[in-house]
């Protein structure tokens, strides 16, 4: 026997998908309109490999209130990127926290577009940008202009060199007071 639903129900669930389909359409029309987010033209990916700190970045739950952020990147044989995020949360003597999601190089993108999977089958973008010649200092931006990472190879940065890529974020688009200085403190 087949159950039977009130006429009124069997109405609704086509209101219910065009009003959510008609929010979803207008809320996508009403974000401006930006180019996209220009990426490095060549990453050499084992130069990139190895740690690097995170001096700044826009804070997600997981990270919110993380001290001596460091990402480190490892290249796999199958050309993935094993990533590892460790950092203390509260404070520098704060509980340890580790992260392994994977990174998926983008084909035709000079190594510089990844896939990030935290969660499968699930990938973020991933954008190496304003990457140093001296491979010194990297931003990883989206085009979503929602998260953006400031990483170096030492845990500290200048004043002026911070400023400087405090200045290129935001030329980026995003909204600097989202983006958090991260306290690092090595001995």
């Amino acid at each position: 026997m087949t159950p039977s639903f009130p006429a009124s129900r069997t109405r609704l669930r086509p209101l219910l998908l065009t009003a959510f389909t008609a929010a979803l359409l207008s809320a996508c029309a009403g974000s401006p309109a930006r180019p996209p987010i220009q990426t490095a033209a060549n990453v050499d990916l084992p130069r990139f490999m190895g740690d690097w700190y995170v001096i700044a970045y826009t804070p997600t739950f997981i990270d919110k209130d993380g001290y001596n952020q460091i990402e480190s990147y490892k290249l796999n044989e199958d050309g993935t990127v094993a990533t590892t995020f460790t950092f203390r949360d509260g404070g520098f003597d704060g509980k340890p926290k580790k992260y392994q999601p994977k990174g998926f190089v983008v084909p035709g993108t000079g190594n510089a577009e990844w896939g990030m999977q935290f969660i499968w089958p699930f990938k973020g973008e991933y954008l190496i940008t304003e990457l140093a010649d001296d491979y010194s200092s990297v931003v990883i931006a989206r085009n979503k202009r929602d998260l953006v990472w400031l990483l170096a190879r030492k845990p500290q940065m200048s004043d002026a060199d911070y400023q400087r890529h405090l200045d290129r974020i935001a030329a980026m688009g995003y909204d600097l007071s989202k983006v958090k200085r991260v306290p690092q403190q090595w001995p």
